[in-house]
């Protein structure tokens, strides 16, 4: 074996060591994140269809105001890699602190919509006469917690950018721990109901924020950096969110997509298609947590004007993805006889959710490739072209899948479209990288 195979070979273990250092604790994060949910429903169900009713819709607007601000987390992870890379930790940390100053400004922005609002907010989500009050109330207590939760989003940033996944998977394991007792002990033990179980998430939220906050100030003093708010670095850390605030829009408009022509195919088809859609989230989780330590990794190698480690490291990632993608599908196709009767007992269902599993298996290579590219241009900072690439994305793939009522095909023809969606967008993710634009080296994009 020559020399320059040695080099390559010990390049890609590096390469390999980087990625499961950072990926690993990070899908545990991103799984732990969703049991918030999940802990609030298996404590709530228990006090009354509506009471669950009620937790479902208000759920679904606090998911959807938090989702819509994750680039909280992404931005702040491509700005601190960048500077870390450059050796400049001081500013890394500054650059943190900036993101979280915009979480909460952001946060009491949307406790003074929601507050007043959430009755209107309930109704137009179509909450049952029943539901709704409890739905209000759940809102209107855990709104309060979103400051809370946005900081967590930012300061989950910061710690990724320095290269530390662990710290936010502990954050999130004792999160949800709290939140689950919290939810027992006010709900039952104080007897408040469903707002018991709102402000059980509050106080959890905070903590973990606290939490978060307290590692950044330690990290800040220890290097000498300004915790002030400043207002061209919050005004910055805006700027450079609101293209990744486009994609995240368009991509839940995709989704939005999907899920009304499923509604229209009748309640068979959305039935079937909101336990495919659940394990698709699932295993984008998986997925989602490669290109979290890809957006560390290429933002850290850009910052250190390193090109061609950016390259190098992208190249292996994309062979991650592709491996990734290969054994979940597998795994879609051996767990369905275990997986579908867990969720589902109707025959009908069943019948239309096992040729729409097989596309969802059958495209999980191009979902690996996507996630990948994805997670590497935004490390590098991309995210104006990733906006765009979105938005045509979004053009593409709402004709064909509106028109599938139309021609037919029912569920199988609707995540097809899908498929589409997904090679579609990994085309243009693909250009753009082949291209070698993203390769933008130094401290600041």
């Amino acid at each position: 074996m020559t020399q320059a195979h040695i080099r390559d070979r010990r390049g890609l273990r590096r390469h390999d060591r980087e990625i499961v250092a950072l990926a690993v604790p990070a899908f545990g994060a991103l799984v732990a994140e969703p049991l918030f949910v999940m802990a609030d429903s298996a404590v709530v169900g228990h006090l009354g269809t509506p009471q669950l009713a009620g937790l479902g819709v208000a759920a679904a607007l606090l998911t959807t105001a938090v989702s819509v601000f994750v680039f909280l987390a992404y931005a702040t992870t491509a700005a601190v890699a960048r500077r870390v890379g450059a050796g400049d930790l001081p500013a890394a940390i500054r650059q943190g602190m900036d993101g979280i100053w915009l979480a909460l400004l952001l946060g009491a922005a949307v406790i003074a919509v929601v507050l007043p609002t959430a009755p209107a907010l309930v109704e137009l989500f179509g909450a049952s006469p029943t539901a709704a009050p409890y739905a209000t109330t759940y809102l209107r207590v855990s709104s309060l917690g979103i400051p809370a939760m946005l900081v967590v989003l930012a300061a989950t940033g910061v710690l990724r950018g320095l290269q530390d996944t662990r710290t936010p998977l502990y954050v999130a394991v004792g999160g949800f721990a709290a939140n689950a007792a919290l939810n027992v002990l006010l709900v039952y033990g104080a007897g408040l109901g469903i707002a018991g179980s709102a402000w059980g998430t509050v106080i959890a939220q905070c903590a973990m924020a606290a939490v978060y906050l307290a590692v950044v100030v330690r990290g800040a003093r220890r290097h000498g950096a300004s915790l002030r708010p400043d207002a061209a670095g919050i005004r910055a850390c805006a700027q450079a969110g609101v293209p990744l605030l486009v994609r995240t829009l368009s991509l839940r408009a995709v989704l939005m997509i999907a899920t009304a022509v499923a509604a229209r195919l009748g309640d068979t088809d959305i039935a079937a298609h909101q336990i495919v859609l659940t394990l698709w989230s699932l295993l984008a989780f998986a997925l989602d947590a490669i290109a979290i330590a890809g957006q560390a990794i290429i933002g850290r190698y850009l910052g250190a004007d390193d090109p061609d480690g950016a390259r190098a490291v992208c190249r292996r990632m994309v062979q991650w993805g592709i491996g990734a993608g290969v054994v979940l599908g597998v795994l879609v196709v051996a767990s369905r006889p275990v997986f579908v009767p867990l969720f589902t007992s109707d025959p009908a269902v069943r019948d239309a959710l096992l040729p729409a599993l097989l596309v969802v298996a059958l495209s999980q290579p191009v979902a690996g490739v996507v996630f990948i590219l994805d997670g590497v241009l935004m490390g590098a900072g991309d995210g104006p072209y990733l906006a765009w690439a979105m938005l045509l994305v979004l053009a593409a793939f709402a004709p064909v899948a509106l028109l599938v009522p139309t021609f037919g095909g029912g569920l199988t023809a609707l995540w097809w479209a899908m498929t589409l969606m997904m090679t579609v967008r990994m085309l243009t993710l693909w250009t753009r990288t082949r291209s070698g634009r993203w390769l933008v080296t130094g401290a600041v994009r």
